[in-house]
């Protein structure tokens, strides 16, 4: 099992390297290049008074360089394992305060609560172990961790919808999603590279466990038609958890 997950990491920072050029061009409208949802999160590190953030997963900067300058008080970092989209954010990144440091969201170099505000940006999806890089950004984060990422259970049609909450909660979804990529684990696309089946409320637990408020907003635009919405009615989501500490 683990070989498989070194291999697929492997092939796609391979991918990223191959196309860190067209990097931003290929992955527009996912969740840091999304205005909407750029402006709610710089509002929520506004109001908690967030004066460092870390990136995790950070690409070509550009969600760092926003909150940068929508915050230009803040010191933002952003970490991201592979060299090409490095050199393409701090190209990006050129007239601002923001550092990128090259790293792995499963063991980042910093101490605990180094960070005011911990967030990823459609990352999580692309990575075998999500829960093991959410463990780490709770890690490094002193007062507030988040998630914007894709939400399985509001994708496809309502009867597939539901199927796949139901097997979820079952215990079954992981055996069905490795009958359904053949044992990968995951799919591979010239658009996104590879990415697993994941919802960010996959990690619903792990958060809440850390933070004294949670919240849970739709990623994608579109009006509520459900009591169950976000969860059944959005691809994606914003996970928002936040600690209350002492300033």
């Amino acid at each position: 099992m683990h070989r498989k997950s070194d291999e697929a990491v492997a092939i796609q920072r391979r991918y990223y390297m191959d196309t860190a050029s067209r990097y931003d061009t290929m992955h527009a409208r996912e969740g840091d290049d999304d205005s909407w949802n750029l402006t709610l999160v710089s509002a929520l590190l506004r109001a908690i008074g967030a004066q460092s953030l870390l990136d995790v997963g950070a690409g070509t900067g550009r969600g760092v360089c926003y909150l940068q300058s929508a915050l230009p008080e803040l010191q933002a970092c952003g970490v991201e394992p592979v060299a090409a989209l490095i050199d393409q954010a701090v190209a990006r990144a050129k007239n601002q305060r923001a550092v990128f440091v090259q790293a792995s969201g499963t063991a980042l170099p910093f101490h605990d609560g180094s960070f005011d505000a911990v967030c990823s940006f459609a990352m999580l999806h692309h990575v075998p172990n999500p829960g093991v890089v959410v463990g780490e950004m709770l890690r490094v984060a002193r007062k507030a961790v988040l998630i914007l990422d894709s939400n399985r259970f509001g994708q496809g049609p309502w009867p597939v919808r539901i199927a796949k909450l139901g097997l979820y909660k079952a215990g079954l979804w992981k055996i069905v999603n490795y009958a359904k990529t053949r044992g990968k684990g995951y799919l591979f696309t010239e658009g996104d590279g590879i990415a697993y089946s994941y919802s960010a409320y996959d990690s619903f637990d792990q958060i809440a466990e850390w933070a004294d408020r949670l919240m849970v907003m739709p990623a994608d635009p579109g009006t509520a038609r459900s009591w169950l919405h976000p969860l059944l009615t959005t691809g994606g989501v914003l996970v928002c958890a936040l600690k209350d500490v002492d300033t």
